[in-house]
């Protein structure tokens, strides 16, 4: 297949997508107790971007796209099953903790030294949990040490 009409699949699977994204949030039923954002600002923002990136791949595919290599697909591989463990173990383990491990592994496969990547974890999850927890008001998962 050639690339740019590759690009420009994969960019009407991701306007698809985001156009399911869009309707499912718009199904999410709101209580009158709700947190200050709701619980449909975040789909929608994601689905916003979804969609945005999608119409760029659209409109203007990549002219040098080239496949990754194998050891490469190995480490998309690896980050995406850190991703999906973090999704499992954050109710058990808490936002704090999860968060930094999940930010410190993928900061480590984009370049950063063991230590740098410990440091950026670490940072990331405390400053999301500072700015979600205590600024904006909403509820983070607690793990077993109330955070």
């Amino acid at each position: 297949m050639h690339h740019s009409r590759s690009d420009r699949v994969f960019g009407l699977l991701s306007l698809a997508l985001a156009a399911l994204m869009a309707w499912g949030t718009d199904q999410i039923q709101e209580s009158f107790i709700q947190d200050p954002l709701g619980p449909k600002a975040f789909p929608w923002l994601i689905a916003g971007v979804l969609g945005l990136s999608g119409l760029v791949m659209v409109i203007k595919p990549d002219p040098h796209q080239g496949w990754p290599t194998r050891h490469k697909l190995v480490e998309l591989a690896s980050s995406v099953a850190v991703m999906l463990g973090y999704a499992y173990w954050l109710p058990e383990v808490g936002f704090v903790v999860s968060t930094a491990l999940c930010a410190a592994f993928l900061s480590w496969r984009l370049g950063s030294t063991w230590r740098q990547s410990v440091v950026a974890g670490c940072v990331l999850s405390l400053g999301i949990y500072v700015v979600f927890q205590w600024v904006l008001g909403l509820t983070l998962a607690r793990g077993p040490w109330g955070f």
